[in-house]
């Protein structure tokens, strides 16, 4: 590897920014879903580490794609989820390819949150990394309540801001700000569990 990159990993057994390629290794190495990138500087790797783990949709060329009402989901698509252990509680989420079951992007831990509000900030995410990658695929999610939010351009939680949420809430209040400057084509669909299973970006831990 090149001398001089930072290294950071956000799936292995010790998480976090290294200086040096060796030390990455020691995290990654046979550690089943790794997920690691290498950074110029120390300050892109912090904050690449600080906004979660980001990959770029590899779509299977010339692939059967069923349409919103079928059968089946729409195999180019991304499917979004949210986990959360308690109510309010650690909330993370995530976003995955269908068609390859991908990862494409997963958030930092917040503190203090819901699953309700975890879902919300994952639908506003893939929209604006989507516009950013100028890219445009449908997304599903298995929050209604989100879908809805989204649509309104606001995250309508009773959740109380306190100390130990306040970064959340500032995630919650730029997610806002990017629905009110933001206009977006990219439908967004219901995934459904009780003919599919589980969305693809489950966290598994039910």
């Amino acid at each position: 590897m090149a001398k001089g990159k930072f290294y950071v990993v956000w799936n292995g057994r010790n998480v976090g920014v290294y200086s040096d390629w060796d030390s990455c290794k020691m995290q990654i190495e046979g550690f089943k879903g790794a997920q690691y990138k290498s950074f110029p500087d120390r300050a892109s790797a912090e904050d690449a580490f600080r906004n979660g783990y980001e990959v770029s949709p590899k779509p299977i060329a010339n692939s059967q794609q069923p349409t919103a009402n079928s059968q089946q989901p729409i195999g180019q698509s991304i499917a979004v989820d949210a986990a959360c252990s308690g109510n309010p509680g650690k909330v993370e989420y995530q976003g995955v390819f269908v068609e390859t079951k991908t990862h494409l992007f997963k958030s930092p831990v917040f503190e203090g949150g819901t699953n309700n509000i975890g879902e919300f900030l994952a639908i506003v995410h893939c929209l604006a990394w989507q516009q950013k990658k100028k890219i445009s695929f449908p997304i599903y999610s298995d929050s209604l309540n989100a879908q809805k939010w989204v649509r309104e351009g606001v995250c309508k939680t009773k959740l109380v801001e306190n100390e130990k949420n306040k970064y959340l809430f500032e995630v919650i209040r730029r997610a806002e700000k990017w629905l009110k400057e933001n206009s977006f084509r990219v439908p967004i669909y219901k995934w459904r569990t009780d003919i599919w299973g589980e969305i693809p970006a489950d966290f598994g831990r039910k």
